[in-house]
């Protein structure tokens, strides 16, 4: 769990995490400690949307208004967003409303945020996201996949960015999301309760120890917090000069026709988590650990099951199936590729697929 949130948070464009687990198991309390891990970033001090200043073809057309009327807008650095979206939220609220009679009457435009621009370049967590109507649901994992939001009412339209690491959390025992949106959640993991006596023991002791002085408690961990912080930024800063060749190209192919998962999706997702991974690990070429870790990310929610079948089965195979896939693979060309030329969706979809 702790290694998908932060595999999200050096490259959120992975596309997010889903966390299945019983009651208990602290799966909010992992994402939203997530939140303070993350960088401080440059927006734009007033902007509703936390436009990128160096990034112009991301803005929003509240910037874009601004900038043609006053030339320059003042930037600051801000914690990154850590937004909880309820259950009960509707459409409106996600996305955002446009004032018609606004616009009806003297031809102004005015759009009020929705809960995707206070997420924009920030952490969107929805918890017992399987109860959150599916329409719903569908609008958030496209807004994380196109990086926009257009809202649109009677021939007029407003867009801002919409770029956020999604976290959704939720019990298998209080129902489960149809198949079409796990499979647009990148990653998921499924937690359980520690069986180990010593580990529990250590839980409630951290617990109590919060509770009785929670500054203290924060002071004794705030290296060990700054230090994986750091090593979040460093990774961050890694990422575009991690390579990989056309043999890890073939092994994610090749394991994704062996294991028979449906469409592409996985094969994406896998590519870019394992560079993420290699990152987190200071490699500046990915490994057959990489792309093992990011499978196991990656397939959970993916795999066809038949009847009275084990997951775990499945992924006791993935190594002795990556080794021979390697050995398969061996006559194939090194060619050594960049990651930063499969950031956009249409590069990496060349790559896996027209190699």
């Amino acid at each position: 769990m702790k290694m998908a949130l932060i595999l999200n948070a050096i490259n959120p464009k992975i596309g997010g995490v889903l966390i299945r687990g019983e009651r208990g198991t602290a799966k909010s309390t992992a994402a939203r400690a997530m939140a303070a891990l993350l960088p401080e970033i440059e927006v734009f001090a007033d902007s509703p949307f936390n436009d990128d200043p160096n990034d112009p073809g991301s803005w929003s057309d509240w910037v874009k208004e601004r900038i043609d009327r006053i030339k320059e807008l003042r930037v600051e650095k801000r914690r990154i967003p850590f937004i909880d979206l309820p259950v009960s939220a509707t459409e409106d609220r996600v996305v955002g409303t446009l004032d018609i009679e606004l616009a009806i009457k003297k031809g102004e435009r005015r759009f009020e945020p929705g809960v995707l621009a206070a997420a924009n370049r920030g952490l969107l967590y929805v918890d017992e996201v399987n109860l959150l109507d599916d329409h719903v649901v569908d609008l958030l994992l496209d807004s994380a996949a196109m990086g926009v939001n257009v809202v649109e009412r009677e021939g007029i339209s407003f867009s801002h960015p919409a770029r956020f690491i999604l976290v959704g959390t939720m019990n298998p025992e209080e129902g489960d999301l149809r198949p079409q949106l796990l499979d647009r959640f990148a990653l998921c993991v499924d937690i359980q309760s520690i069986a180990n006596t010593a580990a529990r023991m250590e839980i409630l002791e951290r617990i109590l120890e919060f509770e009785q002085d929670s500054d203290a408690f924060y002071r004794k961990w705030q290296s060990k917090e700054k230090e994986l912080a750091d090593k979040i930024i460093q990774a961050r800063d890694l990422l575009p000069e991690v390579s990989y060749t056309k043999r890890d190209l073939y092994t994610v192919a090749e394991l994704m026709a062996e294991m028979k998962v449906d469409g592409h999706r996985a094969d994406i997702v896998i590519l870019k988590t394992a560079l993420a991974h290699a990152a987190f690990n200071n490699r500046k070429r990915i490994t057959q650990e990489d792309i093992l870790t990011a499978a196991e990310l990656a397939l959970p929610h993916r795999l066809k099951r038949q009847p009275f079948q084990d997951t775990t089965v499945q992924f006791q195979e993935l190594s002795e199936r990556l080794e021979k896939i390697r050995e398969d693979s061996r006559e194939e060309p090194e060619q050594e590729i960049s990651s930063s030329q499969v950031q956009p969706e249409s590069a990496e979809k060349k790559s896996l697929l027209n190699r």
